[in-house]
């Protein structure tokens, strides 16, 4: 059995999902390292070091760029589509997880009657730091690019 027929029978796509399966192995490494504790959860969540976000698009694009060229029209909607996910992942839901956390500081401090909106917490870890963005496009552009390489030769 070879690596394109196992998952999807598509190249680009299965090099997308390991490179995101791996940036979601090493949240678990890091947060290992990092906090000395194992977080299976880190496993299948947003945000954190790396993101995968990030190495899953930069994966395809990378990949599209080696099968099909730098000039072709399927690597400029990769390279689109990968510039608005991290942008997304670095500002947009990291601007939600800021705000998450001053929600969570506001209702852990609520003197007063909880209304029932108050009983459950915010996620807070939504989005990434640039520099988690960075080495996630990284892995993924790693991954994409040395994949196609690998299996095509």
């Amino acid at each position: 059995m070879n690596f394109v027929d196992f998952l999807t029978g598509n190249l680009i796509l299965n090099l997308a999902i390991l490179a995101w399966a791996i940036a979601q192995i090493l949240k678990f490494i890091v947060v290992l390292i990092s906090e000395g504790r194992m977080n299976w959860r880190s496993m299948l969540s947003s945000g954190g070091m790396p993101s995968s976000h990030s190495s899953f698009v930069c994966a395809c694009a990378s990949s599209v760029a080696y099968l099909y060229g730098w000039s072709s029209p399927l690597f400029a909607i990769a390279a689109v589509v990968a510039v608005v996910v991290m942008y997304d992942a670095s500002n947009v839901r990291r601007a939600a997880g800021e705000q998450a956390k001053i929600l969570n500081y506001i209702m852990e401090h609520w003197t007063e009657m909880k209304p029932a909106m108050f009983g459950q917490e915010l996620k807070e870890l939504l989005g990434h730091t640039p520099l988690q963005v960075l080495m996630g496009a990284l892995l993924g552009i790693g991954i994409g690019w040395g994949g196609a390489w690998f299996f095509t030769r």
